[in-house]
């Protein structure tokens, strides 16, 4: 490729963006169903049928800043983060799309470096992106690149998780330390300097998913800890089912570096964005088992019982601290650390 850089011919739908494509993007995500070129990818549905009985579909999009941080870059988190979305209704991942609005001036080297992560994460996952989209802007008008991914995939078995299923007696579980992917991304702009490297927790977790629905399939309520953090996903979880959560402090498990980082700049672990952790409430008597199983998995190594789930105060979640005292978890209220995912 000659050019060195983005130019808004790259996205002018002539010579320039057809060789961009095709020596970038399809030689990247090379796969029978993208090879076909066409505006969309058509895909057999007697082979989906044979898989399960429901379809799970998702979009998400990625702005983070930097681009490349300790453990990942922008490439791993639209792969993972939407591998994600799908895995936690309790469905296998099988194809994602890719749009990329790329800002004018853009380094094509950063950009192949972007599409090779992707590629990776996706291949590692087992997904294949199979159909895509590429726009320029002006430069100043975007921050370098943006990236949108779409997933679908087959729900196999029965299952009905939903923010509205949790019950007075049901337990809290996490698959282990919180907070990473913040303070990683935190770093990475050198706003703070540590000791000790923290990276980021970016990682697909529908294995991971599929061996606890192998334990329970009853799981009642599940969702991935991005924006907001675990405090978010567990107050949704609350007003949907009307239920109080009560958690306790000492169990939920954050790095010391982690835990060090927010002392210092008065950040609170639970509010900040994960992006390989998830959030899971479950029957108490299956809860053991199911904590057992995912420390099996190298994505739940750390996983913990955190909390449980009682009747009052209706919709609310309550800490217990480690000073002894009881601590309400509210919503966040503004956004602690912008541009994350």
């Amino acid at each position: 490729m000659r050019d060195k850089h983005i130019t808004m011919a790259h996205g002018s739908g002539g010579k320039a963006m057809r060789e961009l494509i095709e020596r970038l993007f399809v030689e990247a995500f090379d796969n029978p169903l993208l090879a076909a070129m066409e505006d969309q990818a058509v895909v057999p549905l007697e082979g989906l049928r044979q898989q399960g009985t429901k379809l799970a579909f998702t979009t998400d999009s990625y702005v983070v800043n930097p681009l490349f941080f300790p453990g990942g870059s922008i490439g791993e988190l639209a792969v993972h983060g939407t591998i994600n979305d799908l895995a936690v209704s309790g469905a296998t991942p099988l194809f994602l799309s890719c749009g990329m609005i790329l800002e004018e001036g853009l380094s094509i080297d950063t950009l192949g470096q972007v599409v090779s992560r992707m590629r990776e994460a996706a291949a590692l996952a087992g997904v294949s992106i199979v159909t895509g989209d590429t726009k320029v802007v002006e430069r100043g008008a975007a921050d370098k690149l943006f990236v949108n991914t779409a997933g679908i995939g087959i729900i196999q078995r029965d299952v009905a998780i939903s923010a509205r299923r949790a019950c007075p007696g049901d337990v809290v579980i996490t698959n282990g330390n919180i907070g990473d992917h913040g303070v990683a991304i935190l770093l990475a702009r050198n706003e703070l300097a540590l000791e000790s490297t923290v990276e980021s927790d970016t990682q697909p977790l529908h294995d991971l998913v599929r061996l606890m629905l192998e334990v329970c399939p009853d799981i009642h309520c599940l969702r991935d800890a991005t924006r907001g953090g675990v405090a978010t996903v567990l107050n949704e979880f609350a007003a949907a089912s009307q239920v109080a959560i009560h958690l306790v402090e000492a169990a939920i498990p954050v790095r010391e570096s982690v835990r060090g980082a927010c002392e210092i700049l008065g950040l609170d672990p639970l509010y900040l964005a994960n992006e390989g952790k998830l959030v899971a409430i479950v029957p108490r008597e299956q809860a053991d088992s199911i904590v057992d199983a995912m420390r099996t998995h190298p994505a739940g190594r750390d996983s913990a019982i955190i909390g449980e789930v009682k009747e009052t105060p209706n919709g609310a979640v309550l800490m217990a601290t480690a000073f002894g005292g009881l601590r309400v978890v509210d919503t966040l209220v503004g956004d602690q650390l912008p541009r994350i995912c």
